[in-house]
């Protein structure tokens, strides 16, 4: 097992690392919407949503994998009234290659976010 740790997200906020790569297969841990510095990066779901994505293509470089080798999601969403935004995100960021995926309402997020979504990717 490899850790993966890059500066250019932001730091795990418990005892887990931003991903492990085994295998040749990656494993991301939720991404929040903090910033690299550890703030977080708005209030509303989409602002979050972006700043997620740009977290998640920063760990999956650090591994050596990017958003084409993702295999599978899984998005957790506070409230689900807000998956057409996040869809809409989402499919910006997966136009031509898209993962497969699992959506979830959750009732309750760490700092109290919007969404969090995790990948897996193969490593190139």
């Amino acid at each position: 097992m490899k850790k993966i740790h890059t500066t250019n997200a932001p730091e795990a906020i418990g005892p887990y690392s931003q991903g492990i790569v085994v295998n040749n297969i990656f494993y991301s841990s939720g991404q929040i919407a903090l910033t690299p510095e550890g703030t977080l990066a708005g209030e509303d779901v989409q602002t979050q949503t972006h700043q997620i994505f740009s977290n998640l293509k920063a760990v999956l470089e650090e591994a050596g994998a990017s958003l084409d080798t993702v295999v599978k999601t899984t998005v957790f969403l506070k409230d689900m009234d807000e998956f057409p935004t996040v869809n809409e995100i989402y499919g910006s960021y997966f136009e031509n290659h898209q993962p497969a995926r699992s959506c979830v309402e959750v009732s309750k997020l760490p700092k109290d976010v919007r969404i969090e979504i995790e990948v897996i990717a193969l490593v190139k």
